[in-house]
């Protein structure tokens, strides 16, 4: 059961989750903008929508082409794992200093550069002619991608605050999930065939539709008058304060593992369901079910959960990740569906609830969020770079999908104890509506 924060003091025996944090001083809400840019914070969202929905498509551009790629690549299922965690490598090394950068020079140039960054990857995976320059394009993408993922809850968290930074939460969140289900279902029943069957010419579609979304975005995109303020906070002085926060690490490290398990599955789900006998189609229209489900969770769970019961929601989550895991490859048909639809409802909701609780941590306020998601998504994709890489390892060692997904089902155990180690923080200290 979730506990309160009157028992959680003997909780933690972790040494790393027992470092004494800051006494806890209410954030201040994000600058007012003015009256004139009031209404355009709706625009904003919708622009933040777009490319963050381009990071979803290229992020998983490569899981339904797996079998082609392999073959004509000539590489073994270990390989094709590092290539699938390729990017989230490079994102750790840039994922802070992303943060940093955004804060220091704003949003609207941050997000265009990685945008553009993202579609120059898509391009170069035209060209690549076997493993270690094919794991370079898709390396690339992380080095764009942290502008784009840090640059999205940043550019909410100056617009938005209250309850309609929770809706907008529920909103941009949506997008790299859609972007997939794109990426899932309509690659090998709709762009294969357009593209000739080439999955070579099939990526540079890819890119051309994110140099689309990249343009959109400079042309119309903004910085809030409140991000200025940024620049005043120093790299350094800021991550030590933001680190000596006990939930704020606890939030990080469920991340790792969250990642780690939505990453792990997700790119590996379609050459799963292939090897049930699934023909390459089907299987990525089944493997998009779990972002499907997930879009539903991430409009509503969100913005409907009282700020005090985050962690609850968290632990439920966690719990319903490592059933429909196992259900996932120990049963057939029906049942299988319903695991993949039960998982997406739970690995994809789990993440902006963990996003709007970094959010509203007092420690962070608009002035920090591009560093504080920094630190986040940077410690989060060592999950999400190890998740693909040791369902590949797996798979090479035993010849099925069983032990990988097993691995992963635990990890969500350990994020239902971090979630009971969680300070519950009460509804007062939400910032003020808006």
């Amino acid at each position: 059961m979730y506990t309160g924060e009157s028992n959680l003091e003997h909780a933690a025996s972790c040494p790393l989750l027992n470092m004494k944090s800051r006494p806890a001083t209410v954030s201040t809400p994000p600058a007012s903008i003015p009256p004139p840019q009031q209404s355009y914070r709706w625009v904003m969202l919708a622009l933040v929508w777009l490319p963050y929905a381009a990071f979803g498509l290229v992020a998983n551009s490569v899981a339904p082409l797996v079998t082609p790629i392999l073959s004509d690549l000539h590489m073994s299922y270990g390989e094709m794992g590092l290539v699938l965690g390729s990017w989230q490598l490079a994102y750790i090394g840039v994922g802070i200093f992303a943060g940093s950068i955004t804060d220091r020079f704003g949003v609207r140039k941050a997000v265009f550069a990685g945008t553009i960054i993202m579609s120059i990857s898509a391009a170069l995976r035209y060209l690549t002619t076997g493993f270690i320059p094919f794991l370079l394009t898709v390396a690339l993408f992380g080095t764009g991608a942290p502008l784009v993922s840090i640059g999205a809850p940043t550019a909410v968290s100056q617009w938005f605050s209250g309850k309609s930074r929770s809706t907008a939460v529920s909103i941009y969140t949506t997008s790299p999930s859609i972007g997939g289900l794109l990426a899932l279902a309509g690659t090998n029943s709709l762009v294969m065939p357009l593209a000739g069957f080439s999955w070579r010419l099939t990526f540079v579609y890819f890119a051309l539709v994110t140099l689309a979304v990249a343009l959109v975005w400079w042309i119309w995109a903004r910085d809030a008058t409140a991000a200025g303020d940024a620049k005043r906070e120093r790299l350094w002085p800021t991550l030590l304060r933001l680190a000596k926060a006990r939930n704020i690490r606890i939030i990080v490290l469920a991340g790792l593992l969250t990642f780690a398990t939505s990453h792990g599955l997700s790119n590996w789900l379609p050459k799963l369901l292939e090897n049930q006998g699934l023909t390459p189609a089907r299987a990525g229209f089944l493997a998009s079910v779990p972002m499907f489900a997930g879009i539903f969770a991430v409009l509503s769970i969100p913005a409907l959960t009282p700020q005090r019961h985050r962690g609850r929601v968290v632990m439920w989550f966690a719990i319903e990740n490592l059933v429909s895991l196992m259900l996932l490859v120990t049963t057939r048909g029906a049942a299988m569906t319903a695991a993949l639809v039960l998982f997406g409802i739970s690995a994809y909701g789990i993440f902006p609830v963990l996003m709007l609780m970094l959010m509203d941590s007092p420690e962070v306020g608009p002035q920090s969020m591009g560093l504080a998601s920094g630190i986040y998504f940077a410690v989060a994709e060592i999950g999400g770079f190890s998740g693909p890489l040791l369902m590949g390892t797996f798979f090479d060692f035993t010849g099925a999908f069983f032990a990988g997904v097993s691995f992963l089902a635990v990890l969500n155990a350990v994020i239902l104890v971090l979630a009971l180690l969680l300070k519950r923080m009460p509804d007062s200290l939400q910032a003020h509506p808006n």
